[in-house]
């Protein structure tokens, strides 16, 4: 399949990407995600491996459209829960710097 990323034609299979990302191992998944075999991975870095260009000359989107396209799934952002009030985020910060101590 025929697909424009980073204003570049690529001709992409599934059988290809499978390919190009076996032995690659995932990194830290902090927003879009793709899953490729049983193994999920940010789509920068997919993006990055499949194209093998700079991950700054392409967005997230262009790399989900194609991948969506060959039939991966893929996964959004998380979507944020209930927001935490204020008086949640002092007792976090509470917690986290422990109780005095005796001197």
């Amino acid at each position: 399949m025929r697909c424009v990323i980073a204003r570049y034609p690529f001709d992409l299979t599934k059988s290809g990407v499978l390919d190009s990302m076996k032995g690659v191992r995932p990194e830290e998944i902090t927003g879009e995600s793709v899953i490729i075999g049983r193994r999920a991975y940010p789509v920068m870095q997919v993006g990055q491996v499949v194209t093998r260009q700079d991950r700054r000359d392409f967005s997230a989107g262009e790399v989900l459209r194609a991948m969506t396209k060959l039939g991966f799934t893929c996964r959004g952002l998380p979507e944020n829960t209930a927001p935490t009030g204020a008086s949640d985020a002092v007792q976090q910060a509470s917690a986290l710097l422990g109780a005095p101590t005796a001197a």
